[in-house]
């Protein structure tokens, strides 16, 4: 494939097509305004995974907003976007990983599983306030396992210090973690349930890249 622009003229193309801010975007996304703005004026390049976000949240092809000179326009995957609802189920795709553990990228990569979700664990909220994500590592053990399946309901805060979180930091890469602060303080602690893994703190500029994605509501473990 030739590349005839770059990805930062590309996504600003694309947010302004879709009328689209960048701070918007960054919301979609779950990335801090100060990464968002940072890939528009070229200063760092998303990787895959959240280039593929970036993607999906523009309704562009990946290559094309990478540069390459292909189609703009995705073939979405079926199922992707929204729940498939009956009158007593709601089938969610798992649309990716969430690591418990550390270092492991935010990935929106629908491979096709699926999981019903009874309605009455919504809880009266639309569908579309939630997601599904697998659990990937065992530093939640033994609250999540390897292959759980975790019912996400977004939102950008947590209630108190304490409270579990699908965190994402460092620009994109995704835990599930015990989350602790103080507010008004310049920190937030992410801490394993699992003792054999240890804490990590971020403080100062580096909390700019940390956003809170959702809250976990339910699990879903396969029996054995």
């Amino acid at each position: 494939m030739k590349q005839i622009s770059n990805f930062a003229n590309r996504l600003r193309e694309a947010a302004t097509e879709q009328g689209c801010s960048l701070s918007e975007l960054a919301d979609r996304v779950g990335l801090s305004r100060q990464t968002i703005s940072a890939y528009a004026t070229g200063m760092r390049q998303p990787k895959p995974p959240t280039l593929a976000a970036l993607a999906a949240a523009l309704e562009v092809s990946p290559d094309w907003l990478s540069g390459y000179n292909v189609d703009k326009r995705r073939s979405p995957a079926p199922g992707l976007r929204s729940p498939r609802i009956t009158d007593d189920v709601v089938t969610f795709p798992i649309i990716g990983e969430v690591a418990a553990g550390y270092d492991h990228p935010a990935l929106e990569d629908w491979s096709g599983d699926t999981v019903d979700i009874p309605r009455h664990y919504l809880h009266g909220r639309r569908s579309d306030d939630y997601f599904v994500l697998r659990v990937i590592g065992d530093s939640m053990y033994p609250l999540y396992m390897d292959g759980d399946r975790v019912l996400v309901l977004r939102q950008s805060t947590l209630r108190r210090s304490g409270d579990i979180g699908v965190i994402l930091y460092d620009g994109d890469q995704a835990t599930l973690k015990k989350v602790e602060y103080v507010p008004g303080e310049d920190w937030l602690k992410l801490i394993p349930i699992n003792p054999s893994y240890p804490p990590r703190t971020i403080t100062g500029s580096d909390l700019e890249q940390c956003r809170v994605l959702g809250v976990p509501r339910l699990l879903i473990r396969e029996s054995l």
